[in-house]
């Protein structure tokens, strides 16, 4: 294995990111990190460090908790919700809510797969970092996206570019 260079500011691909003090560590000997529980990322601190990652982590695995949780509700009750329904108007409201019940799983799916992504970024030492550009994306972007791949000016780059494509 290659060391890191702190220097190296390379967009994913083209160089990785380790977290500052895991240089050189194999995956597989993680130390367990204490984290307090009110502990809030800080801009003062070195971008990435093993506090921000488990921070990161936690987060993502109980938001992925979560969805796996309601994805488990809405096939149960759509297990309960199978019944036949003699009034045309009240089988049209119900097949209406199921399209949205699947609709929404889809959505979740979806998402469930983008925070393994992410949590796959964490183990290879990439996240947090614009997949664009290799800088590193805001604490508060994190914090409050941590599926963010894109730095915000990425982010918004990518959306014009999007919106002129759309217009043509």
């Amino acid at each position: 294995m290659t060391p890191w260079l702190g220097a190296d500011r390379r967009a994913p691909g083209k160089g990785r990111h380790p977290p500052p003090g895991r240089q050189g560590e194999d995956a597989h000997m993680k130390a367990q990190v204490f984290l307090p529980e009110d502990y809030r990322p800080a801009e003062d601190e070195p971008f990435m460090n093993d506090k921000q990652i488990e921070y990161f982590r936690r987060k993502l695995l109980a938001w992925k908790q979560d969805l796996m949780s309601d994805t488990r509700d809405t096939v149960e009750s759509m297990k309960d919700g199978t019944r036949n329904i003699p009034d045309v108007a009240d089988r049209a409201s119900e097949e209406t809510d199921r399209a949205l019940e699947l609709r929404t799983r889809d959505r979740q799916r979806k998402l469930v797969a983008k925070i393994d992504a992410a949590l796959r970024r964490i183990d290879e030492g990439e996240f947090g970092y614009c997949e664009a550009t290799g800088e590193p994306i805001s604490l508060k972007r994190l914090d409050a996206r941590p599926i963010a791949t894109l730095s915000l000016e990425a982010q918004e780059k990518h959306e014009r570019r999007e919106r002129v494509h759309r217009d043509d």
